[in-house]
């Protein structure tokens, strides 16, 4: 996990240097930086998780150069299929560099995990000789696990195009131009903008024909459940790859417990012991049930209590580090912030429950809007492609402010295909009834490996659970006088929702003046 900083269009070593002196804290181990030609500019902070000694990036061979952020867990296996390519690391993103050299842009969807890489090289000599030559590429992984931004229209205006992990990375005269790098797309000037992977498939987003219940409370086939369990099982074990310690997030809820469940069988079958972590306010449900869960795990368990004080002093940092102003990221993002403050006093890597609602229909709202399958499968495909500026910008965000790693092992491809592959009436629920809690396919496909207090505990928002969400509305929502609201909440289009967010967007344009909100935020750019 790093931070990257990219210039296209000019080697302006000053300005990507400012830039990447704004992302230090998503690398405190190392930083790198080389210009290429006179047309491109790369800098990198690292964190060093991978080939400690070895992984320095920018990584390349002197005429062609690649930095990149987050993690590929199938390297391995992509080496051995370039029988041409000659490596000086043992760094997963390595594999990118080559992999695009020898096998083009589209190869980029051989690639497993949660990056965004950018690279260099000289001009073309001859283009009609050489039609696939690439002077400079910038590309994000299929879901957006891990973030990129650019500036593409100013490329026209500047001449140049600029490329960073966040938004507070440019320069405040060039905050106007930023737009969120669409996830599963690369761009380079010979062919622009193109896609080379979906978050969901095609053959994925229709509604699975496989023989499956119309309505709730069907009986589960047991391949099925096994079917759940071992691909889980398998992404966990692939999220495990580090030259560090790895840890888990463990709230208290189904999702997070199953994870901290999977990684302890990992870790055990290798004579070590799991490190779980855990906030809350004072006997918070989440605190409570993640004792729970620790204890019958055996892990290592470490814990800290926040007060309301706390959270509300917090939210500066919280706001300025993720990026976004929308109330439930900021609920969510508030005692996050402090379990990954925790977090990064023991490990570089967590991994986390993030994904799971969207691939088994965890939230209510499911259930209560969309009784038809087809209806249900169709939300689940658009939430899940659109992860990558809401669940998944906050636990990123939160985690590299305190030199940290998430990862997201639900998210992984294989799990993604399983689980959208299921019949949607395996996925619905009918609270009236015994064992039919939401996402019961996998509480059944995990029978016994958790107590069933937990296995079955009704979902909870991790802002709730951890006591954050009724502090933060109560004392925000007090603080705004119905006529500043009214005058206020019409600073964007379309107008904020309550006084809550609109305390929210004050910092978020107190850290991020300048940043147009439909460039970088769903709900506005749909508007």
């Amino acid at each position: 996990m790093c931070g990257i900083a990219a210039i296209y269009g000019s080697n302006d070593g000053p300005a990507g240097e400012r830039m990447l002196s704004r992302l230090t804290h998503r690398g405190p181990d190392d930083t790198g930086k080389v210009g290429v030609g006179e047309r491109a500019w790369l800098g990198h902070t690292r964190l060093s998780i991978v080939d400690l000694a070895g992984g320095r990036q920018p990584l390349g061979d002197r005429t062609l150069w690649l930095v990149g952020n987050g993690e590929v867990y199938n390297h391995e296996d992509v080496r051995q299929t370039l029988d041409g390519a000659l490596f000086d690391t043992g760094s997963d993103n390595e594999v990118a560099l080559h992999l695009v050299v020898e096998r083009g842009i589209d190869a980029l969807a051989e690639l497993r995990g949660m990056w965004a890489i950018c690279l260099a090289g000289p001009e073309n000599p001859d283009p009609e000789s050489h039609p696939d030559w690439i002077t400079f590429l910038a590309a994000r992984d299929p879901i957006g696990i891990k973030p990129l931004y650019w500036t593409p229209d100013t490329l026209d205006t500047r001449g140049e195009i600029r490329f960073a992990s966040e938004i507070r990375a440019f320069d405040e005269d060039w905050r106007w131009a930023v737009e969120t790098f669409p996830p599963g797309c690369a761009w380079t000037p010979e062919h622009g903008l193109v896609r080379f992977a979906d978050a969901v498939p095609a053959e994925l987003a229709r509604v699975s024909r496989a023989p499956g219940p119309d309505a709730p409370g069907a009986p589960i086939p047991d391949d099925v459940l096994r079917g759940t369990r071992e691909t889980l099982a398998s992404s966990v074990d692939r999220h495990m790859m580090a030259d560090v310690d790895v840890g888990v997030f463990l709230s208290g809820g189904l999702d997070s417990s199953l994870v901290a469940a999977l990684a302890q069988d990992f870790l055990r079958a290798r004579g070590r012991t799991l490190k779980t972590f855990a906030v809350g306010t004072e006997r918070s449900s989440d605190l409570l049930a993640a004792r729970v869960v620790a204890e019958h795990l055996g892990t290592e368990h470490h814990e800290a209590v926040y007060t309301a004080e706390d959270a509300l002093a917090a939210l500066d940092d919280v706001i300025g580090s993720i990026e976004s102003f929308d109330p439930s990221l900021v609920r969510s993002a508030v005692p996050n912030w402090f379990l990954a403050k925790l977090a990064a006093r023991h490990v570089k890597v967590v991994l986390t429950g993030e994904g799971a609602d969207e691939l088994y229909a965890g939230y209510d709202y499911y259930h209560d809007e969309f009784a038809d399958p087809e209806a249900l499968h169709g939300e689940l495909v658009r939430t899940i492609r659109g992860l990558h500026d809401l669940n998944l910008q906050r636990a990123d965000r939160v985690t590299m402010a305190h030199g940290l790693e998430a990862r997201v092992p639900f998210l992984d491809r294989e799990v993604i295909a399983q689980a959208l592959a299921l019949a949607p009436g395996w996925k619905a629920s009918d609270t009236t009834k015994p064992r039919q809690l939401e996402k019961r396919v996998l509480r059944h496909a995990f029978d016994g490996w958790l107590p069933d207090e937990i296995l079955w505990r009704p979902k909870e928002q991790f802002g709730d659970g951890s006591g954050a969400a009724e502090v933060l509305q109560e004392r925000l929502e007090a603080s705004i006088p119905d006529a500043e609201f009214e005058a206020g909440r019409t600073v964007v289009d379309p107008p904020l929702r309550s006084r809550e967010e609109l305390a929210y967007h004050r910092i978020y344009a107190r850290h991020l003046g300048g940043v147009r909100p439909d460039r970088t935020m769903s709900r506005f750019a749909q508007a």
